[in-house]
């Protein structure tokens, strides 16, 4: 990596992010999946500051008990704190815990990282949940952890509180949806509300993130089978329904539905489907009266033709720099490159690198446009 880091050091000259580290990730056999996750949650810049100021803040973060988020922050810390400017790091500690708490990362087999993230993200919350449970030692009615996994000015008084917990991870991942379900013969529209961390989306040839979306949002009429019990009119009637987002995340987490089980060959296969993704991204089909504006800062690509094997890297944007991360390597790319992981027009294509996970962070704040 001592070449590659110069090499780095040398495209980027006196442009050099002040304070940025840019760490290539060592890889254990199998590990890319979890590399390239990592990767782009660590230039989720919100997500990173947030974590490191929580374990910073806890009471002797060295003798709390190992979990996935002691091990993350302690990875966080590692790389924000070098002296160098790049180079690699090991993440053994949080591989190790990652696969000592979940037996599904045990394998060497191909993991899914889009199954990697959601996991992570759900154990965050739970990891911090119970601490916000636990109870209160001495005098300290709430605690400074407690104070900084609520964020600031989130805080329950003397930890009596009947909402739900909302902690940082909420504030950056978390959505809301909306099911709408109109009843086609009283009119009456049922609406039921559910959180998500990522949308997952279906996806067509030659199309586009905006296209999939609108197709997340489409209409759906419920019949035959599939009629839907009103409660106003007390029986099974014909509906429509459909999906549309309530509020728009601060970071929102895109995944392609790239491997699809097909029924005649019995397994799943890979799509390589052609579909762009825009560095800046407009969603105009929420329930909230305005557009909530979005700008690209990280891809999961995953590489190879099928779902079982293959590999993972990651393109990132930092400070307006777009770099190449392929577990120990790092290298600068030209904003350009970016297009070439949209996927392939034909079916059958030599380019198996496809974009897989978007992250996009949002450059609007509610009630503006």
């Amino acid at each position: 990596m001592g070449a590659t880091g110069s090499k780095l050091e040398k495209a980027l000259g006196d442009q050099f992010p002040e304070g940025e580290r840019y760490f290539g990730l060592e890889n254990f056999g199998n590990t890319c999946y979890c590399n390239s996750v990592l990767q782009a949650l660590y230039f989720c810049v919100p997500f990173r500051e947030q974590l490191i100021e929580y374990y910073s803040s806890s009471k002797n973060p060295a003798d709390a008990e190992e979990n996935l988020l002691t091990c993350l922050a302690d990875l966080f810390m590692l790389i924000n704190s070098q002296k160098k400017k790049t180079g690699v790091v090991a993440p053994k500690r949080f591989v190790q815990r990652l696969k000592k708490q979940n037996e599904i990362f045990r394998s060497y087999m191909h993991q899914d990282a889009h199954e990697f993230l959601n996991y992570l993200l759900n154990e965050l919350v739970d990891i911090l949940e119970k601490e916000s449970r636990a109870p209160k030692s001495d005098s300290d009615t709430s605690s400074t952890s407690e104070k900084v996994a609520n964020g600031p000015n989130n805080a329950h008084a003397n930890g009596a509180q009947k909402e739900p917990l909302v902690t940082w991870v909420h504030k950056n991942f978390q959505g809301i949806l909306t099911n709408e379900t109109r009843c086609l013969c009283c009119e009456t529209v049922t609406a039921r509300d559910e959180t998500f961390f990522d949308l997952s989306l279906d996806i067509e040839q030659n199309s586009s993130i905006t296209s999939c979306l609108k197709n997340f949002s489409s209409t759906e009429t419920l019949n035959a089978e599939d009629k839907f019990f009103c409660d106003k009119c007390c029986s099974l009637q014909e509906a429509q329904k459909r999906m549309k987002i309530k509020k728009a995340p601060h970071i929102l987490v895109i995944h392609l539905k790239r491997f699809k089980y097909i029924e005649q060959l019995g397994r799943y296969k890979k799509l390589s489907y052609r579909v762009v993704f825009p560095l800046e991204l407009k969603l105009s089909n929420t329930v909230e009266d305005y557009d909530a504006e979005y700008s690209l800062f990280a891809v999961v690509v995953h590489v190879g033709s099928g779902p079982n094997h293959g590999h993972y890297v990651s393109l990132v944007k930092s400070h307006n720099h777009w770099l190449f991360f392929d577990d120990e390597n790092v290298e600068m790319i030209d904003e350009s490159v970016i297009q070439t992981f949209f996927g392939s027009s034909q079916e059958y294509s030599s380019n198996t690198d496809h974009g897989y996970i978007l992250f996009y962070e949002r450059t609007t704040t509610a009630g503006t446009s």
